[in-house]
């Protein structure tokens, strides 16, 4: 165990190298001409260097976090950043959405240098499994919307390079518009019924859903979760898309971000106190 731990900067120089090189590699078409961004030329090189990124960032947690499920504040960042990068690599293998690589990864290897580098050292606090299963929930949840939000925003650049009749690479290198407009929404549908779980895990698992530390995350989690619902919604019945789609969604995803990290950054950067067992 003591060798392991004394790996773990390799590994995360290895994780973080990885990625930058994928986003990079992802990346590099977008500034030149006469060639494709999304060729598989391009991609096969940048999704094998982001899969070892991952299965080292993820090692990198384990080891360093003794295997268990660590809540402070850029621990959990790192997590979630891993998550993300590991369903971007899963969601491509069906789509065509290898272009938000060049957004996620080097935020997954930003955020994992914080935590291996620069971060102070964690002990995890001891959980329950019906915890460790809300707080799971909650993480996939979290990183599944978080890659819609990613949609979002490609589908904001999509409408407003159609709109002005701009066609760059950028432009090209992501999927097509109905495309896009489809995965966002399955997406989103996916995230509300994990949303949906992780309010309801949290219900019957938490001891006081309300209390001190939790009610402003409650709140914002359930406002979330009304945000995302209500856009489905109009989706089904009103057939909503386009600019007001891209609004709720970054909406939605901005209120979860407070109600996941915005507390979690006051007590534990601001006010230095310890995590609570929930995300």
């Amino acid at each position: 165990m003591p060798h392991l731990h004394a790996m773990l900067p390799a590994f995360s120089i290895l994780a973080i190298v990885g990625y930058l090189l994928a986003a990079g590699l992802l990346a590099w078409p977008l500034f030149g001409r006469g060639t494709s961004p999304t060729g598989p030329a391009w991609q096969r090189p940048a999704l094998a260097l982001a899969t070892l990124a991952v299965l080292a960032h993820a090692g990198v947690l384990l080891g360093m976090h003794r295997g268990a499920l660590d809540l402070h504040f850029f621990a959990a960042l790192s997590l979630v950043a891993c998550a993300v990068a590991a369903l971007t690599l899963l969601v491509n293998l069906s789509r065509p959405v290898a272009a938000l690589g060049v957004a996620v990864f080097p935020l997954a290897a930003l955020l994992l240098a914080v935590d291996s580098f620069l971060a102070p050292p964690t002990v995890p606090i001891a959980m329950d499994w019906q915890i460790k299963l809300h707080v799971t929930v909650a993480l996939v949840a979290f990183s599944v919307l978080s890659i819609a939000a990613l949609l979002a925003i490609g589908l904001a650049i999509q409408e407003r390079g159609l709109r002005h009749r701009q066609f760059g690479p950028w432009l090209r290198a992501l999927p097509p518009l109905t495309l896009t407009e489809t995965l966002l929404f399955r997406l989103i549908g996916a995230g509300f019924a994990l949303l949906t779980l992780t309010l309801i895990t949290g219900a019957l698992f938490v001891g006081d859903l309300f209390g001190q530390h939790l009610i402003h995350k409650t709140v914002l989690s359930i406002v979330a979760w009304l945000v995302f619902g209500l856009l489905l919604y109009g989706r089904w019945r009103h057939g909503w898309r386009g600019r007001r789609a891209v609004n709720l969604t970054l909406t939605g995803m901005a209120v979860l971000v407070l109600a996941f990290f915005g507390s979690k950054f006051v007590l534990e950067v601001i006010l230095h106190r310890g995590p609570q067992g929930h995300l």
